[in-house]
């Protein structure tokens, strides 16, 4: 049982309650679980509390729906929010509190019909360091990228899903090159919002309410004579344009886009109207990424899949495969699962790869041809993975759409 859970039936009624007391339980509750975000929403008859443990959301507890305004109304105090406007958006933090182990708390309050749905996203900057090594990444993924580092100029593109790891990489991308190249390099970043200070790096936020965007930032940083440039998210066109320019002119540029697939990135960016020739000039690397979960080392034990989903496999790897997963144990929360690694696609741009990007060839061919040029696919890496033990079959299809094998 939970400390909310405690602490509520320590109470004989709702009046007893103490708000205050309950949202710390709440906090300390997910904390403790090692999860990423709390998710406080009400439904029709209750006022659940989700807790995301390794990408996955899990229930926490059912909280009476009387009590939604006032936990609303505390978060609101915390991360200094105007706390009686409830029909607009906010966003706010919270900063870091001994209380609650020295984590910082980025909050987002969002009006629904049934009333105020509340997100609470948990960083936890001492125990969080920027490793390349750390990131999970298949050995010879991590060689690529170390090399496509080494680039003196060039864009390196990363794309997935909203929380797969793109600024982790990123992060752990420019602390690479400052333990490499020390204080001789110059580095810049235009981010939103800036997640964590890294050391040797001059970062930005943008602020698009006093018109200072994307476009605006790095045009004006690229007269600031920066030899590396991180560029948070390329969301438009002009953004497009001024992130590939940054590219084919003496400049190495990271930044992530979002797109159905690693060579989708370049039908992407010709919608926003750049160039082909640009595109196979400037982009020296994509990577696409993912997040699996791993099996919880103490309580993963072999299984068999179902018949269906074996039917995806050639029929050689089901005949010696063997699968494991986590049943579930304290030290997992019953989850089965225990932290998680990036699956990885990277797509290196050559000669033979450019030519057809000049020739705008569809995304199929363009994935074709760089699987003919050596490129592994998140699907056989991930199928890597399955048949290793480390994750369960069904994990690599969580994540990884069906047509994309």
């Amino acid at each position: 049982m939970n400390q909310t859970a405690r602490y509520l039936q320590s109470r004989s009624g709702q009046s007893n309650i103490e708000i205050a007391v309950l949202v710390n339980h709440l906090i300390t509750d997910a904390v403790k679980a090692g999860a990423s975000d709390i998710h406080i929403e009400p439904w029709e008859s209750s006022l659940v509390v989700r807790i995301r443990l390794v990408g996955v959301l899990t229930e926490l507890i059912h909280l009476p729906l009387d009590l939604m305004e006032k936990i609303s109304g505390r978060l609101k105090v915390m991360a200094n929010l105007i706390s009686y406007q409830t029909d607009l958006p906010q966003e706010g933090h919270a900063p870091a509190n001994p209380e609650f182990g020295g984590v910082e708390l980025r909050i987002s309050v969002f009006p629904t019909v049934r009333g105020e749905k509340i997100v609470v996203r948990i960083f936890d900057p001492r125990n969080r360091s920027f490793e390349l090594s750390a990131l999970g990444f298949e050995e010879e993924t991590l060689k690529q990228f170390v090399q496509l580092l080494a680039r003196p100029s060039g864009l390196i593109l990363l794309t997935g899903p909203t929380g797969s790891g793109k600024t982790t990489a990123m992060y752990s991308a420019l602390c690479h090159i400052v333990q490499r190249s020390g204080p001789t390099i110059s580095i810049s970043t235009v981010e939103d919002p800036v997640e964590f200070n890294l050391p040797l790096v001059s970062q930005t936020q943008i602020n698009p309410l006093k018109e200072f965007t994307y476009p605006i930032a790095v045009r004006s940083l690229m007269r600031q004579d920066p030899q590396v440039i991180m560029v948070g998210e390329i969301r438009d066109p002009e953004t497009a344009a001024i992130t590939v320019q940054a590219g084919l002119t003496g400049h190495l540029v990271m930044s992530t886009i979002h797109s159905g697939s690693t060579a989708g990135v370049f039908a992407r960016l010709i919608n926003m109207e750049i160039e082909p020739f640009l595109l196979a000039s400037s982009i020296i690397g994509i990577v696409g990424l993912r997040l699996i979960r791993k099996n919880c080392p103490l309580c993963s034990q072999p299984y068999q899949p179902e018949p269906g989903l074996l039917r995806l496999l050639p029929p050689d790897v089901v005949e010696n495969a063997s699968f494991w997963r986590g049943v579930g144990c304290d030290s997992c929360v019953h989850t089965g699962f225990s932290g998680r690694n990036a699956l990885t696609e990277m797509l290196l741009v050559d000669e033979v790869l450019r030519e057809s990007i000049l020739q705008k060839l569809p995304t199929r061919t363009l994935q074709q041809v760089a699987i003919q040029q050596g490129m592994q696919t998140l699907w056989q890496m991930g199928l890597r993975r399955a048949l290793s033990g480390q994750t369960p079959l069904e994990e690599i299809l969580r994540v990884i759409a069906v047509d994309q094998f």
